[in-house]
């Protein structure tokens, strides 16, 4: 067993850690976006992004195309999240096996990505303080599309949050625990 790090160096290794999860987070972006933007082609384009598809309950509230947009791209850059950072972020030590770390890593994307379904909806609702406004942000030109920068500035501000629980969770607790299973069963 490796000694434990210095506090250094353990938060050296927390440095470079972040840095590896923001530039898997980063391509992660792209994979988001391009689901985005597929998704709003197939739709018509970013115009109709804010299509009721139905109701919510009896309620005053919809279920719009921006955000099965948000759900659909966050489930597919949330797997080859996973996989890049099981195999590059987080690689070193003794890994659990795939679905013993995927499933918390899921856990934890899906509520920062339930907390991003309001935020995104904030960018984008006429009536709230956190509306991107005209003339910079409209739906005329995709640059300053207002859909595509609530879905970028959405991942943005969730992804710290991401990266500390799946850190401490994720790819050290649940890895920890595999191991003392793993060592205390080949011990018997």
């Amino acid at each position: 067993m490796n000694p434990a790090p210095s506090e250094p160096g353990r938060y050296r290794n927390s440095a470079r850690q972040f840095v590896m999860f923001g530039i898997v987070g980063g391509s992660g972006m792209i994979v988001n976006m391009i689901v985005t933007v597929l998704m709003n082609k197939a739709n018509g384009g970013i115009q109709n992004a804010q299509d009721i598809l139905f109701p919510i309950g009896g309620t005053q509230f919809n279920f719009r195309f921006t955000t099965l947009v948000w759900i659909v791209a966050f489930l597919v850059a949330n797997v080859y999240n996973f996989m890049l950072n099981r195999h590059w972020t987080f690689g070193k030590g003794h890994k659990a096996p795939f679905w013993h770390e995927f499933w918390p890593f899921l856990v934890v994307g899906s509520v920062a990505a339930a907390a991003g379904i309001f935020i995104k909806l904030a960018f984008t609702n006429p009536t709230s303080p956190l509306y991107l406004p005209e003339p910079w942000w409209h739906e005329d030109a995709g640059v300053h599309s207002r859909e595509y920068w609530s879905q970028l500035l959405t991942i943005v501000l969730t992804m710290p949050i991401n990266f500390v629980i799946n850190k401490l969770w994720t790819f050290r607790a649940v890895r920890r625990r595999h191991h003392a299973r793993s060592t205390a069963g080949a011990a018997v």
